[in-house]
């Protein structure tokens, strides 16, 4: 079964410095029936106007995985990291027992694109942990990349939970398919373009949930950007 959230139904705020769209319920925007999907609780579609962003804030026991689509996000902690976050990295933030952090756009004059997933984590009270990763070369290839798993298998981010992170950089007409082991559920969120998801029309923005589906087959119609969110 494939439930489809569309880019429209969305929650969505313009703050004039933040343009926002929430997947699911966050801060001002409550919808029951969005609250999430199994441990995906968070994906936030966000544009950063130039020099502007998200001053120090906390977070507790939360995975965090922040993906740039454009420009450059600028990023520091209570742990002591600093860094600049571009399209092809991907940093995990693990709030644990809590951190602090900023995020600013690393530009004076370009807007900056991100998407902001959390996933719940398997247990509360971790030890805050951070990493970041460029897998550039490997989207290049056109083939399923591994962004985040609980082992850190094939170079992927750790992240606290048993679900993997896919991301796909896909030329048009061409095709990807990623089996699911049940009794995992998937969702896929597209970052841009326009997909055949097992034969559904989604374009930038959608958003999708697979149950008791054996498999995620996607075709792009446009050149696209996926992310594949297997959840167990």
């Amino acid at each position: 079964m494939i439930t489809i959230r569309k880019s429209a139904s969305r929650g969505h705020f313009n703050h004039g410095w933040l343009k926002t769209h929430h997947t699911f319920s966050f801060g001002d925007y409550h919808d029951p029936q969005w609250m999430g999907f199994r441990s995906l609780r968070v994906i936030n579609e966000d544009w950063v106007q130039p020099a502007m962003g998200f001053g120090t804030h906390p977070h507790h026991d939360m995975e965090i995985v922040t993906y740039v689509l454009g420009g450059a996000l600028e990023h520091k902690d209570s742990m002591g990291n600093g860094s600049v976050i571009r399209p092809g990295d991907v940093q995990r933030m693990s709030a644990g027992t809590g951190v602090t952090h900023s995020e600013f756009n690393h530009s004076s004059t370009d807007s900056v694109h991100l998407l902001q997933i959390w996933i719940l984590p398997e247990k509360k009270g971790i030890a805050p942990g951070y990493e970041q990763i460029n897998i550039s070369k490997k989207l290049d290839a056109g083939n399923p990349v591994l962004i985040a798993s609980p082992d850190g298998q094939e170079g992927s981010v750790t992240i606290h939970q048993n679900a993997k992170i896919w991301a796909a950089r896909l030329k048009a007409n061409a095709n990807i398919d990623l089996p699911l082991q049940k009794p995992a559920s998937a969702w896929v969120q597209v970052a841009r373009g326009n997909i055949l998801l097992n034969t559904q029309s989604l374009e930038a923005g959608d958003g999708a949930a697979l149950t008791d589906e054996d498999a995620v087959h996607i075709q792009a119609t446009s050149d696209s950007e996926v992310l594949i969110f297997e959840l167990h």
